[in-house]
């Protein structure tokens, strides 16, 4: 479940959240809403799209959402235009778009599987990052950018290997996008999610395969979408102010190198 937030801490703020019609994004998305923030909210399949911004209304908060491929850069650009055009600003994205694509080992795995996957995980959240920084810019406020990234960045599951080449590359991205745009007060992180119920976990696997990672997981549990998406919000206020660089492990502690 959600937090219960006693503060408004992105009152008069505006959110970008890709990847926003289910799971993490859209529990990120009513989080910003719910800290004041007027959001955006985009994705491929109009319908989630629609459905998370009637949740981000009944709810008191104002948003719209924008069909957006972000493997496509007229698109991202044109998301980004939108949110500044509609809204005047932009304070924080959230670049949560992404898919699981084939796992299958390397030998057997597609040359076009592998570009799907690094065009959408990696090369999307390259242009996703290049036009909202150039927003942040033009607009002279700063801002603060969480991306979505995986336990498998530093680990490893068999059949991985696209996947994770294009988590573990998210990572090394916002180094230096950290060091570059840190003098603007622009700061990037991404939060790295380790089993979280979402329709891309549940494909990975059914009922069995959750109770085994639970028995594994210190906390006990798979983690839901809010647990993941609480951290992308908390990362985008001022209380995270002087993090900028990071990876954020949010998995329960099974990256926490034990015996198991």
């Amino acid at each position: 479940m959600p937090l219960e937030y006693q503060s408004r801490r992105l009152e008069g703020r505006v959110a970008l959240v890709t990847g926003g019609g289910t799971g993490i994004g859209r529990a990120a998305a009513l989080a910003y809403s719910r800290e004041g923030a007027k959001v955006v909210v985009a994705g491929r399949r109009r319908s989630e799209i629609d459905e998370t911004v009637r949740l981000i209304s009944a709810n008191g908060g104002m948003g719209c959402a924008v069909a957006t491929d972000v493997a496509v850069a007229q698109q991202v650009r044109e998301l980004v235009d939108v949110t500044v055009e509609r809204y005047g600003r932009l304070d924080a994205a959230f670049n949560n778009a992404g898919i699981e694509g084939t796992f299958a080992p390397i030998a057997e795995l597609a040359e076009a599987d592998f570009d799907e996957v690094i065009g959408i995980n990696l090369r999307g959240a390259w242009l996703s990052i290049k036009y909202e920084i150039a927003a942040m810019l033009s607009l002279g406020n700063g801002g603060a950018i969480v991306n979505t990234s995986s336990f498998l960045a530093k680990g490893a599951s068999v059949g991985s290997t696209a996947y994770s080449a294009s988590k573990g590359g998210l990572d090394a991205l916002i180094r230096a996008v950290a060091i570059e745009y840190g003098p603007y007060n622009i700061r990037i992180n991404n939060i790295n999610p380790g089993a979280i119920r979402t329709p891309m976990f549940e494909r990975l696997g059914g009922d069995e395969q959750l109770d085994l990672i639970e028995s594994f997981t210190p906390l006990r549990r798979v983690g839901a979408p809010a647990d993941a998406g609480d951290v992308a919000v908390w990362l985008s206020t001022d209380e995270a102010r002087f993090i900028t660089g990071q990876t954020l492990m949010v998995d329960g502690g099974v990256s926490i190198p034990h015996v198991r």
